[in-house]
């Protein structure tokens, strides 16, 4: 009775444990069921926003956190019993592994990390080269000089050639510079300076300001002038036909260096980018490229007096390959000057004015030999400038300047639209020499507006005149106001007309010189 009873027992209580087992058992596979879709679903949320932040990072050109390798998108896969637990699901906040890198890592160098204070009187020399040394050797790094402060910085170079390349310099800021002479010591020919870099780029919305009127009103009796003065003769004969600037004498006067510095120069530099930034006042030339192959100049300001002494806008001197367009240049010079050594430079889409025009040269001086060939200057606008489209050489240089078109030029209240000067002289008086620079395959297309003093003056060396000069579509009308209107003139020019020309330009002689004239330099470019 007893064991029966026990059997019994023991079978009810098996029966009762099988029961609470079984009941566990769908409970847990439910609960697992719940959590791989919920699972699921929040991953593919962490993925679909991973997924889109990478391809914003892509498209603003930086890199990502993965070394560069995009991850392949998951597929769906079932549950596995072997696999670890799922993550619980994402909470709606910025993802880990979107926190960018800690910022000893970081590519961004900003001049304020490193003690500048930008309050346009402490001096923050120190701190932009501390920024630049750390800049310096990340590649595509950016040295940011920020918005809405002022830097005083001093002459200062951003130089290679140990520089990682492709590094930006992100000016939103503004920079100014100082104005003691004990600054500049017995004086320097530039002021911020970029040197021996690879892929270098300048752009933001900022502005650097020279603050030359300090130099400006030291500004020596003797320093050269614009030579095209001469060829301006007032109607007047108490008004003069061309007045520098006269120095301002004040407290400051004489105390700065003779010898004025260029605000922004690149030396040594391939492929380099300014856009967007203004530049101002500069003591002399505002933006100069030396030795520098690749060189994109858009969206640039630059802007100074009319009379500020030799502030040129943009120079080029033994450079290659340079594209300059949708640039406003106002300054106390050239717009643009093409000095020796430069070939393929293409100007376009330019607004010049005040300022002495475009100008290739001056070349040759002191018997130098220059080389310049495959100018293009065309879509360009000037406004009151002394010159329009010139070429300047010196007597007794040697070398070529070849290739040259000048299309599309809009003129208005310009003193000298057309101007080739095979006699240019910045002096008093200048020495009679034989050799020259040779001149050859200049065209002018589309050279439209209003002049003040004289349309086309060509003065080409007696020993080698200039040849294949080409005139189409010239329409050039007087200005009746303050100066006398000269006729066209020519000398030793030899080329055609394609089509007929207002004023009517007779003097350009057609074909060729006579053959007993040398047609080109003996030191000529090859």
């Amino acid at each position: 009775m007893m064991r029966g009873l026990s059997f019994r027992s023991l079978a009810f209580l098996f029966l009762i444990a099988f029961l609470v087992w079984s009941a566990s058992f769908e409970t847990c596979n439910a609960r697992r069921g719940r959590h791989w879709r919920h699972g699921r679903s929040s991953n593919s949320v962490s993925l679909s926003k991973k997924n889109n932040k990478g391809n914003s990072h892509r498209k603003g050109g930086h890199h990502n956190y993965h070394n560069g390798k995009p991850k392949p998108k998951p597929k769906p896969k079932a549950p596995s019993h072997n696999k670890s637990p799922p993550l619980a699901p994402a909470v709606p906040t910025k993802p880990v592994y979107d926190v960018p890198p800690p910022s000893h890592h970081s590519s961004v160098f900003n001049v304020k990390d490193f003690g500048a204070k930008g309050n346009g009187v402490s001096d923050d020399t120190k701190a932009f080269e501390a920024a630049w040394a750390a800049a310096c050797k990340v590649e595509a790094s950016i040295m940011m000089v920020p918005a809405e402060s002022v830097f005083l910085v001093g002459p200062i170079s951003f130089s290679g050639p140990y520089c990682q390349a492709n590094i930006i310099f992100q000016l939103d800021g503004t920079i100014i510079a100082p104005t003691g002479s004990k600054d500049w010591g017995k004086g320097l020919l530039w002021w911020l300076d970029f040197t021996k870099l690879k892929g270098i780029t300048i752009q933001g919305k900022g502005i650097i300001d020279g603050r030359g009127s300090v130099w400006w009103q030291d500004y020596p009796y003797d320093d050269p002038i614009d030579d095209e003065s001469k060829l301006i003769i007032p109607l007047h004969n108490n008004t003069l036909p061309y007045k520098p600037p006269t120095p301002i004498r004040s407290e400051l006067s004489g105390k700065m260096p003779s010898i004025k510095p260029t605000a922004l120069r690149f030396y040594g530099s391939f492929n380099v980018t300014v856009t967007g930034i203004t530049i101002q006042n500069s003591p002399q030339c505002h933006l100069k490229f030396d030795n520098c192959i690749g060189v994109v100049v858009h969206d640039v300001s630059v802007s100074s007096p009319g009379d500020s002494p030799n502030t040129d806008g943009i120079h080029l001197q033994n450079s290659k390959d340079v594209l300059i367009h949708t640039s406003n240049l106002a300054c106390g010079d050239d717009c643009v000057s093409i000095q020796t050594g430069c070939s393929n430079v293409y100007v376009h889409n330019v607004n010049c004015g005040p300022g002495h025009g475009i100008s290739i040269g001056s070349l040759g001086k002191d018997n130098t030999k220059a080389c310049v060939s495959n100018i293009t200057v065309r879509d360009v606008m000037m406004h009151n400038t002394m010159n329009g489209v010139r070429i300047k050489t010196w007597q007794g240089g040697s070398g070529s300047v070849q290739g040259v078109l000048f299309s599309n030029i809009q003129v208005s209240e310009v003193q000298l639209p057309i101007v080739i000067d095979q006699f240019y002289c910045d002096k008093s008086t200048c020495k009679n020499q034989t050799s020259a620079v040779a001149l050859s395959g200049i065209t002018y297309e589309r050279v439209k507006g209003t002049y003040t003093v004289k349309p086309v003056h060509f003065a080409c060396s007696d020993s080698l005149p200039c040849v294949d000069v080409t005139l189409s579509v010239i329409e050039l009308k007087p200005v009746q106001e303050r100066y006398h209107m000269y006729d066209p003139y020519c000398w030793q020019a030899f080329g055609e007309s394609t089509t007929p020309t207002h004023p009517p330009i007779a003097c350009l002689q057609t074909g060729k010189p006579p053959s007993n004239r040398p047609q080109s330099s003996p030191d000529a470019c090859f």
